[in-house]
């Protein structure tokens, strides 16, 4: 078929391939056709994408039939995946923005100060100083298996290749719901974000819901360099905003604003008294005693903090996902990898601790109506205290922004994931085809049409919030699960790499913190899930719940898990599929660059030219 699909290329005047490296139609299509005609060709699938059809499964091994029920083919799944035909047009700029600015959303802006109301300052920032630990340690092992393994779907293929086939599957869907359900819940979430603004509030919810979804929509069908473009623009305002509120922050603390006065760790200790200056009010409240101090709610505010802090950083592994479609993932992707670590240290850290010191745990507007109400975000909070005009409102712009980059990804990590799952048989055919353009096409309409249920908003307030609180629910420990999911991959992938025969110097990028780092974010997202279940079981104040309404917070909780369970238990009895035996590993498909050795050792003899501080920046940057 590749070779059919080059005769007609050079019929045209185009150059024809047949690698899965090669560039699309789009790319090399040079004709005097109307421009309509080349837009409507770009739709047709993509000949090259195909590469394989599924075989019976047989061991390659012992050469008997695999698993029950027709087995699941392990050799054809990694081929697919290895070339399922996306286009690979990320650059540099691109996957490191990706890296940086992923993740920084409503969890960080908005969700941070009921953290806060929540745990108090001091479980603030030790949470998320272990879940920053945490993800530092599961991307560096995910950047290991993207540079190595630069396939599609990442998550789900590497549960398939080196944990469990039936996990692959649980994994993939599991991440795929995670994304399709939050598309529609980040479009409402802009709406409401909108509400800042009195003169917005007089207009219908229906009306923004419908601007946000062609707008998301549109830019997914420029393919993934539009995804790229937008997120690289969202993600450098997002991160100009951080910094300028950390260096605004720091101003305030010291007493430069239009208010005045000496703030310092004065919330950090019980019961303060808020300052006395022309004025600050705390929750509209006049200055006096206000609730404060390190720690609030003791332990189980620590774990609650432990939950809220894990969903924050939720997105920041689609720069793996994003590795089977850059144009260079051995060059670009270890930098986009080492820069998530200074991404924890100052938008997350930095930014949070000067959080904490500018607003007291006490103030009551830091619990919104909802989880994107962007007047409880505690950064606009920090501003407005300190009697800044107009400033609270280009911050809200920047909240908008962020929410509206989740949805983008939303799509982007949906899709590819569908189309994953259906290259390797785990998912219905049609969402595995591939247009000229390099798009998953179908996978990407699929998406785009569960976005639909954002218009939930115009059966009321109320029934919104009910249709989304279920929704976010089956999303609410998703991330959780992928990252577990990526250290236990990384630790069976070194186990099987050492049993076939390779040494660790044959790898391009090697996780920094090595296998021991995966056995520290495997066990710490365990424990994420156990606190989890002991803060949904027995949430703070359970006494004076009804037992309807803890069930129901505990199901709103911790429905993911279950929904995991149900997508693992019948694939696993029905195909019989083995736990992936360090001999049955394939550690060759899908390596996009062959001579290796050679590529490794051209990088040590240009990094032993460079000059000493650039080789120390290499190791960080």
């Amino acid at each position: 078929m590749a070779e059919k699909y080059d005769e007609e290329k050079s019929a045209v005047g185009g150059t024809g391939y047949s690698n899965g490296d090669s560039p699309h139609f789009a790319d090399t299509h040079e004709t005097k056709e109307p421009w309509t005609r080349r837009f409507v060709d770009s739709f047709k699938r993509d000949p090259n994408a195909i590469v394989s059809k599924p075989n019976e499964a047989i061991d390659p091994h012992t050469g008997a039939p695999v698993g029950g029920h027709g087995g699941f083919d392990h050799a054809a799944a990694a081929e697919r995946t290895a070339n399922s035909g996306l286009a690979k047009k990320l650059k540099g700029r691109h996957m490191q923005m990706i890296a940086i600015g992923g993740s920084i959303g409503t969890g960080l802006f908005v969700t941070s100060g009921a953290a806060l109301a929540g745990g108090g300052p001091a479980s603030l920032i030790i949470a998320y100083g272990i879940i920053g630990i945490l993800m530092f340690c599961t991307v560096q092992a995910l950047g290991e298996l993207a540079v190595a393994f630069p396939v599609a779907g990442s998550f789900s293929a590497y549960s398939t290749r080196f944990l469990d086939p039936a996990w692959g599957f649980a994994m993939g869907w599991n991440y795929a719901i995670q994304w399709l359900v939050v598309l529609p819940l980040e479009i409402v979430a802009a709406s409401i974000t909108l509400d800042f603004w009195p003169g917005a509030q007089d207009t219908n919810s229906a009306a923004w819901v419908t601007i946000f979804l062609i707008v998301i929509v549109s830019i997914n069908f420029f393919g993934v360099r539009g995804y790229g473009e937008a997120e690289f623009v969202f993600a450098i305002i997002k991160v100009v905003a951080v910094i300028g509120f950390i260096i605004l922050g720091i101003i305030l603390n010291c007493g430069g604003g239009p208010n005045g006065g000496y703030i310092g760790a004065r919330y950090w200790y019980p019961n303060t008294v808020a300052p006395d200056y022309a004025g600050y009010t705390v929750g509209g409240q006049a200055p006096g005693s206000i609730a404060s101090g390190s720690f609030h709610n003791g332990f189980k505010g620590l774990c609650g903090v432990f939950v809220t802090a894990a969903f924050s950083f939720a997105g920041t592994e689609l720069v793996g996902l994003a590795a089977a479609e850059a144009d260079n993932p051995r060059k670009s992707l270890p930098t986009a990898i080492k820069q998530v670590f200074w991404r924890i240290c100052l938008f997350y850290m930095v930014s949070l601790t000067i959080v904490s010191v500018l607003i007291p745990y006490g103030d009551g507007r830091l619990l919104g109506a909802s989880s994107t109400d962007a007047k409880a975000s505690p950064f606009v909070i920090a501003i407005n205290n300190a009697g800044i005009s107009g400033l609270p409102s280009v911050f809200n712009v920047v909240i908008l922004i962020a929410v509206l980059s989740v949805g983008n990804s939303s799509i982007y990590g949906s899709s590819r994931t569908l189309a994953a799952l259906a290259e390797m048989n785990q998912a219905p055919k049609i969402f595995g085809y591939i247009d000229r353009q390099g798009r998953p096409l179908v996978a990407i309409i699929f998406a785009s049409v569960l976005g639909l249920l954002c218009y939930v908003v115009a059966g009321g307030p109320d029934t919104a919030a009910t249709a989304l609180n279920w929704l976010y629910s089956l999303s609410g420990l998703s991330s959780i699960f992928t990252w577990a999911s990526i250290c236990l991959a990384h630790i069976r992938f070194r186990a099987g790499w050492k049993a076939q025969g390779h040494s660790l110097n044959e790898l391009a990028f090697r996780s920094q913190v090595g296998v021991i780092g995966s056995w520290i974010g495997f066990i710490l997202n365990c424990l994420v899930l156990v606190a989890q279940f002991w803060t949904a079981a027995w949430p703070v104040g359970y006494g004076e719940l009804s037992a309807s309404d803890i069930a129901q917070d505990f199901f709103l909780a911790y429905l993911a898990a279950p929904v995991v369970i149900a997508f693992y238990v019948p694939y696993k009895l029905w195909y019989k599929t083995p736990f992936m035996k360090t001999s049955m590993m394939d550690v060759d498909t899908g390596r996009r660059d062959l001579d290796l050795a050679a590529i490794i050792e051209a990088d040590r003899v240009e990094k032993a030219q460079m000059p000493k501080w650039k080789r120390i920046y290499k190791i960080f940057c």
